[in-house]
């Protein structure tokens, strides 16, 4: 997707994909939230209305920054000078219209590929799992009140990685297997030898 998106589409989509906010989360941030390492979620947008504050206490939180993301932003600054949120409409400035953009600028580009806002979300934090990332710090990436939430919701452990984790598995178990049935014949050898000694 951010080989063939124009900007800002481009942008919002890495925000979307690395740091996992939501949709209402994307069009609330401002400038004043990006510190450089961090971006601060403090605020969410709802249609044309600004809400100052977040779906849950959890959710207000500072987001950690990736160098990759903080360059595409940092470049977007200075392609958008002036604007108090960072994704900006072009005539008033205010909380660029999400809807809008995937329909016409995002989905045009990409096809069936667009599964919508919600979905960079669960992409990230099946990513972070699948890096041997803990349920607990994928929740605080997310900003879940709870980790049964990121657990149930958001991980999703695809098959191909469900079968390949069975056959290693299956060799774990089938290394004991091997070592119990040895030491189960060596015992019943023992055993024969003990009872013909004895019959003697």
């Amino acid at each position: 997707m951010l080989s063939v998106l124009p900007e800002p589409a481009r942008t919002v989509v890495a925000v979307a994909a690395f740091a996992g906010l939501r949709a209402a989360e994307l069009r609330g941030i401002r400038w004043d939230d990006f510190t450089g390492d961090e971006l601060r979620v403090a605020r969410t947008v709802w249609r044309t209305h600004v809400v100052e504050d977040t779906k849950t206490e959890a959710s207000a939180a500072n987001v950690p920054v990736i160098p990759i993301l903080r360059r595409a932003l940092e470049l977007h600054r200075k392609a958008s000078p002036g604007k108090v949120y960072i994704f900006a409409g072009e005539r008033r400035g205010t909380p660029l219209n999400l809807d809008n953009l995937s329909r016409r600028v995002i989905q045009p580009k990409v096809g069936d590929k667009w599964k919508g806002w919600h979905a960079f979300r669960r992409g990230l934090a099946t990513n972070l799992y699948t890096l041997g990332v803990s349920d607990k710090t994928i929740q605080a990436i997310l900003r879940h009140a709870n980790v049964s939430t990121t657990q149930t919701h958001y991980i999703v452990v695809e098959s191909e990685k469900s079968r390949a984790a069975m056959i290693k598995f299956e060799k774990a178990v089938s290394k004991v297997w091997a070592k119990a049935e040895s030491s189960k014949l060596h015992g019943q050898r023992l055993g024969k030898e003990n009872t013909q000694s004895y019959g003697k």
